[in-house]
């Protein structure tokens, strides 16, 4: 009776996806951020019970594409429409089905189970001027009839990620729809992904933080150096730019930004491998990478 099969997460940018990755898994594998287009890559998370072998993935968030890195991300997402064995269509108390309603339909053919996950239903509050009922129970009550008019197959769960409400039914809901399979992968591993990538994401995620605009959506990180040994790991990364000017807001005046970005993507290594971490980080230009065929092969957003 063991049971094991993918479970894929999409849904439109910013309504808490990569959250509600890292809850379901127990790991900390996407990057959380406050910022939309967060995640790049299609991550997978893999969740092991006695019972069954849970293979998440994460996925972009599903926008229209105004360069060769986001039909990159595109693709991504819709790969995840292909092999499912449940599909979780995430979004939130805030978002219609009329945003990129291309994607939904192809969602609403799915011949997987989907749930859908109306998200941060926390955010909820009472409208005295509503005409049709304010309270947060009267309007998520409405949430659910619309996405139910939607996508009348699908089965409706509200939860609030950040606050772990209904992640447990979502599981419990989950564990019922998978089909019987011996597992996918080894009982002790919980992601598809190389050491080294995790470390591209983490320093990706401070530049998210700690730089605005435009900047951290224009860096790509590659680790050129990874040597472990049984105490420490010594990595040489470089953050790409696509041009000069955002070279030096990364680096900042005297180094500082970037040191910033060093200290605090050492600490969360250190944290992430369980060991004294020695980074150094170097900044080049690649210009206009993210329009370039060449470096969507070299930075791994090929789906082949």
């Amino acid at each position: 009776m063991f049971k094991s099969g993918f479970v894929n997460i999409v849904g439109n940018p910013n309504v808490g996806k990569s959250t509600l990755m890292n809850l379901l898994v127990g790991e900390r594998i996407s990057i959380a951020t406050f910022k939309a287009q967060t995640t790049r890559h299609r991550i997978m998370g893999i969740l092991n019970t006695p019972e069954m072998q849970i293979c998440f993935s994460d996925t972009p968030g599903v926008l229209k594409p105004n360069y060769k890195l986001q039909e990159q991300m595109l693709q991504f997402s819709e790969s995840a429409l292909q092999d499912a064995d449940v599909l979780l269509y995430v979004t939130d108390v805030v978002e219609t089905p009329d945003k990129n309603a291309d994607f939904l339909e192809k969602v609403r053919r799915q011949q997987a189970p989907v749930l859908v996950l109306i998200n941060k239903i926390d955010s909820l509050s009472p409208d005295p001027s509503a005409r049709e009922g304010g309270s947060a129970q009267e309007q998520l009550s409405r949430k659910v009839e619309l996405w139910h008019s939607v996508l009348p197959e699908a089965e409706i769960i509200p939860i609030s990620a950040l606050h772990k409400f209904g992640v447990d039914s979502v599981l419990k809901r989950i564990g019922e729809l998978l089909p019987e399979s011996p597992a996918y992968f080894d009982r002790d591993q919980w992601t598809d992904k190389p050491a080294r990538f995790f470390v591209t994401e983490i320093i990706r995620e401070k530049i998210l933080l700690y730089y605005d605009k435009e900047v951290p959506y224009s860096v790509e990180v590659v680790v050129e150096q990874f040597k472990e040994t049984d105490r420490n790991i010594r990595i040489n990364a470089v953050v790409y730019v696509e041009r000069e000017s955002q070279k030096g807001i990364i680096i900042g005046h005297g180094g500082v930004a970037l040191k910033r970005v060093s200290t605090e993507s050492r600490k969360s290594l250190e944290k992430f491998f369980g060991k004294s971490i020695w980074l150094e980080i170097f900044v080049k230009v690649d210009k206009d990478w993210r329009q370039s065929d060449r470096a969507m092969k070299a930075y791994g957003y090929n789906l082949d």
